[in-house]
């Protein structure tokens, strides 16, 4: 079971009275670069290393652990342009693919805490921050490398999937979402497809299609529960 932002990675055995909302910063990680969301301007801003490169299959991220020091150095500069509180006050609220590994998760944790551009950041994947009002449901969502299905319960993941983006069958996902769990078997479960990258097409009769200006609202607006 995964759970959602009420996982905060910590420094400095920061106390959990601090964590509230009004000042954490939305970021998205999509599948080419970084989103964050400026407040005063209300939109989200891209922030990329020159020089990356970009290889099919793999997320853009791992290519960071050849320049740590200076993606470190950039993103906390690139922070500063847009927040100009003492980072001691910046909590990052991170939005990751939904096929992130537990060891791609530790990676980002650790690179954005480390920058030196906030005190800690909380992590949860796209497929959870799509509803907050719907205690269950099932998300779909293409990444760089998968087409994937989650069962999201309660704000935490019960149950995924993953079918190779590059080579898979429309009618296998489908079906295979009603299988996903248990529960779903038992229940109505409403099926919600993220199209945040505009690469759905083959799932918009799943059920209700996200866009990325819907997406982009909902992070923008997102909560860090106190924990």
């Amino acid at each position: 079971v995964s759970r959602g932002l009420g996982d905060v990675y910590k420094r400095q055995n920061l106390k959990k009275e601090v964590l509230n909302m009004s000042k954490a910063i939305p970021v998205i990680i999509t599948n080419s670069n970084v989103l964050l969301y400026d407040e005063q301007g209300g939109e989200f801003k891209p922030f990329s290393l020159p020089g990356i490169a970009s290889r099919p299959n793999i997320p853009f991220y791992h290519f960071y652990a050849k320049k740590i020091a200076e993606g470190q150095h950039y993103f906390k500069e690139f922070v500063k342009k847009y927040y100009q509180r003492k980072p001691s006050k910046n909590i990052l609220a991170i939005i990751v693919p939904d096929d992130t590994s537990p060891l791609e998760s530790i990676f980002i944790n650790e690179f954005f805490v480390n920058s030196g551009a906030c005190k800690a950041v909380a992590q949860m994947t796209m497929g959870q921050a799509l509803q907050k009002n719907i205690n269950q449901y099932i998300s779909v969502s293409k990444s760089s490398r998968n087409i994937v299905l989650q069962y999201i319960r309660n704000n935490e993941i019960q149950a995924s999937r993953y079918y190779d983006c590059n080579e898979y069958n429309v009618e296998r996902i489908k079906e295979d979402a009603k299988r996903l769990h248990i529960d779903i078997e038992y229940e109505n479960t409403p099926v919600f497809v993220n199209n945040f990258n505009l690469n759905m097409d083959d799932f918009f009769d799943m059920g209700e299609v996200i866009t990325p200006k819907q997406f982009m609202d909902k992070i923008a607006a997102i909560d860090v529960e106190k924990i």
